[in-house]
């Protein structure tokens, strides 16, 4: 990325990426293969039958398993009187419940609502009443939340299930742990509430009717804070998600066109199936290939992940930066078989060089990194998986997609000039949920997603974002990215993580403040300002210290800038 070719008469040639494709990824999608994603898992189901699809805790569900626990419940779900469209919020974190609700709502024709299973009852509220939810599916550990919003609501049918509700008889212990040791289940009051148990018993003594389901209709509403305020809901249609799913296969095949191709393809799921990153790479590119995901209900816990990477020979690992971190802090992660690793990708925030160098010394592997956001279903760009160093972009776009840099006018800016990304494909989403005016101003004329997100492109298609519009530091009328500062002191030995944001100042107008968290405690604020002095230039220098035990994160662990500046 040293080298930044920009054409003399400013103009660029049209999709300078594909002269830098893989040779086996084509530039457009084929025609899709499903009119719905319902239709993708009924037939999925059939050819992977005997295949496992999910497995967590050590409790396993088959293809054959799925299809039928997903028709019990789109029967119920048909059966207490809800309409081809209405929406039904999914409150779970990665529990083999989860996939079965979402793929049975998507079956019977409802449109699914993830919701964060750690929000707010204000934030609950808000979308459950944006999004007009008529049903939820919740675990008993975030019940209470529901409990407290639901007469705001027009949720008429709650759906409870418990962390050990589909593990046999071990569930017996886990829900024994989990409510009477931990007391991880604050008491909760839902009169007329459903068990999952009680709606599989009763939906499979109902007939479930296939809905007429087009690619244009809803599948998801994927609620994003976007570039604006507060959470709006993505609308993504079937054709949205089937469209990113093909485009991310074509692309996973170029990592098996030098190696062989295992037989089942081993996913480790340990980002929230809530999150659409996990949501299309892990859930349905999974069921695409007859993949077998491993379901991971708590990440935070690393020793945890470890073991269950150890021993369930990983070959997709999709995660984030402070992710990869945090199992690499861990001693036990460097004592790991990862013969069998063939992609770690990494996604939900820039991945930092130093954190990137450090997991392919540990596990010879390389995090290939890509970009998306909710909007987009996620991705729109990726590394090529024979890339052979960390290239700090986030690749090229993949197939039928088209990625523009633009100024605030709207112009197209040339090659090596920074300007806001803009992206459009087959896979941006269909506007914001009952948002005229936000769609309005998140789409252009002709069609591309204004994402937010300033970065350039360089002559061979790479592009580089330097920093989140909102996110930027103008210091003395130079532009600062809080990026750039962050990996500068992610290469210092001694921080384990650091997080820029800008403080008004009376002489600059703003000024650095860096956030850090110690890895080595006799870590000073000199030697911080020192090891910045030695890498970045006076104006980019933090101008402020701040030693913390901890970031503020959101639930998939990415730094939350906006707390720290608040």
């Amino acid at each position: 990325m040293n080298s930044i070719s920009v054409y003399p008469d400013g103009a660029k040639p049209e999709r300078p990426w594909l002269a830098t494709y893989p040779t086996i990824v084509p530039a457009e999608l084929p025609p899709l293969q499903y009119a719905s994603l319902a239709e993708l898992l009924e037939k999925n189901c059939a050819r992977y039958a005997e295949r496992i699809a999910f497995s967590s805790m050590g409790k396993t569900l088959s293809y054959r398993e799925l299809e039928r626990r997903t028709r019990d419940v789109a029967a119920w779900l048909q059966g207490i009187g809800l309409q081809k469209g209405d929406r039904v919020a999914v409150m779970m974190p990665n529990v083999l419940q989860n996939p079965i609700a979402a793929y049975a709502i998507l079956r019977a024709g409802f449109v699914v609502v993830n919701v964060n299973p750690l929000y707010t009852p204000r934030e609950l509220e808000h979308q459950l009443r944006d999004s007009g939810a008529k049903a939820i599916f919740v675990l008993e550990n975030f019940a209470r939340t529901v409990e407290q919003v639901l007469a705001n609501t027009d949720v008429r049918h709650v759906v409870v299930t418990s962390l050990g509700e589909m593990l046999g008889a071990k569930g017996l212990i886990v829900n024994l742990l989990v409510r009477k040791v931990k007391k991880l289940v604050p008491l909760w009051s839902i009169p007329g509430h459903k068990t999952f148990k009680q709606v599989l018993r009763e939906g499979a003594g109902r007939t479930f009717k296939a809905p007429e389901l087009s690619q244009d209709d809803i599948a998801f509403l994927q609620y994003t804070g976007g570039t604006t305020g507060v959470a709006k809901g993505a609308v993504l249609t079937h054709r949205n998600l089937l469209s990113n799913k093909l485009q991310l296969e074509l692309w996973l095949n170029s990592a098996f066109e030098n190696r062989q191709r295992p037989a089942v393809l081993n996913f480790l799921c340990a980002l929230p199936l809530y999150h659409i990153f996990a949501l299309t790479v892990n859930s349905l590119m999974g069921m695409s290939l007859g993949a077998h995901n491993v379901l991971v209900a708590n990440p935070r816990d690393i020793p945890a992940l470890i073991k269950e990477f150890s021993k369930s020979k990983v070959h997709v690992f999709p995660g984030l930066n402070t992710l990869f971190n945090a199992l690499m802090n861990n001693p036990e992660f460097a004592k790991v078989d990862f013969s069998s690793l063939v992609i770690a990708l990494g996604g939900g925030m820039a991945v930092q060089r130093p954190v990137a160098e450090r997991w392919l010394k540990i596990t010879g592997n390389h995090i290939t990194e890509g970009y998306g956001l909710s909007e987009t279903s996620p991705v729109a760009t990726a590394n090529r998986f024979d890339s052979p160093e960390f290239t700090g972009s986030i690749g090229l776009p993949i197939p039928s997609t088209d990625l523009d840099i633009r100024d605030e006018s709207g112009t197209s800016l040339p090659l090596g000039e920074v300007g806001e990304i803009c992206i459009r494909g087959p896979q941006v989403m269909a506007g914001y949920w009952n948002k005229p005016e936000e769609t309005a101003r998140a789409m252009t004329p002709d069609g591309y997603f204004r994402t937010g997100d300033m970065g350039f492109m360089d002559g061979r298609g790479y592009t580089k974002i330097v920093d989140r519009k909102k996110d930027m530091i103008l210091v003395s009328g130079f532009n600062v990215y809080p990026n750039e500062i962050e990996e500068v002191a992610a290469m210092h030995p001694g921080i384990l993580e650091a997080a820029a944001i800008g403080v008004a100042d009376e002489h600059s107008g703003e000024a650095v403040k860096l956030f850090v968290v110690k890895k080595d405690n006799g870590i000073t604020e000199a030697d911080v300002k020192a090891h910045c002095a030695a890498n970045l230039t006076n104006y980019k220098r933090p101008r402020f210290i701040e030693f913390r035990t901890e970031l503020p994160k959101s639930p998939v662990g990415k730094i939350l800038r906006k707390d720290l500046r608040n």
